[in-house]
């Protein structure tokens, strides 16, 4: 597994770099934005840890072009702890996002997490199919469409609407989601799930506003309403 880390400090660069390696992975450095983007066009990148404030490109805008040809799980390990820094970063397409400072064993745990659910989702050992309305979940092809024409989603997002599609109308509470898609314990930050939702719902809602299929349980979580005409 190859991983790139954009890390303008060389002593956090090495430290990573340094525990990475020892877990057998290839690693790739970039001190900016440039460099960055230099790499991840001219090598095979499985994951990325991807600092924000980083020269030439900051990292928002490095995530902005990765997730325009690619869905590589990409962990921000920033020293932005502002809540809005969080949810804008989740919000163009994060997997993951981890506050400065912070231990390389997380890190490790973290990289390996998102890789094994990448690949695990990546697969294409399921069977096809799940319609409601103007939707359809491809399981074989691991994609979403509607009327035909492929949803543009990052991983998480996928995750999420699959599991939705996969249980129309059924509700389910912000804590059951975060633990059946994120798999770690929920804490009670439902941000990341709003944030996602409200995403979604923008890809496949005619009026995200007064959405029709992604709806909103006031009080209890969301639901796939699985009646349309």
């Amino acid at each position: 597994m190859n991983i790139l880390i954009v890390e303008d400090e060389q002593d956090i660069r090495e430290l990573l770099e340094i525990h990475l390696s020892k877990e057998g992975y290839k690693i790739y450095t970039a001190e900016d934005g440039v460099q960055a983007l230099d790499i991840f066009d001219n090598k095979d990148i499985d994951i990325a840890l991807l600092d924000v404030m980083i020269p030439k490109i900051d990292g928002f805008k490095v995530l902005k072009k990765i997730r325009e040809t690619s869905e590589i799980p990409v962990i921000f390990i920033t020293a932005r702890d502002e809540e809005s820094d969080k949810i804008l970063g989740l919000g163009l397409g994060a997997d993951d996002y981890v506050i400065k400072p912070f231990s390389p064993i997380e890190i490790i745990a973290r990289v390996k997490a998102q890789l094994r659910r990448y690949y695990k989702y990546s697969n294409k050992n399921h069977k096809t199919g799940i319609k409601i309305g103007e939707l359809m979940l491809d399981k074989e092809c691991c994609g979403i469409y509607k009327n035909d024409v492929e949803v543009a989603l990052n991983p998480k997002e996928y995750r999420l609407l699959e599991f939705i599609l996969e249980n129309p109308g059924k509700v389910y509470t912000k804590k059951q989601l975060y633990e059946i898609v994120w798999k770690n314990p929920y804490y009670g930050d439902s941000n990341t799930i709003m944030v996602h939702i409200s995403h979604i719902r923008e890809k496949i809602e005619i009026d995200p506003k007064n959405p029709k299929y992604l709806k909103t349980i006031r009080g209890i979580g969301y639901k796939m309403e699985k009646n349309h005409d």
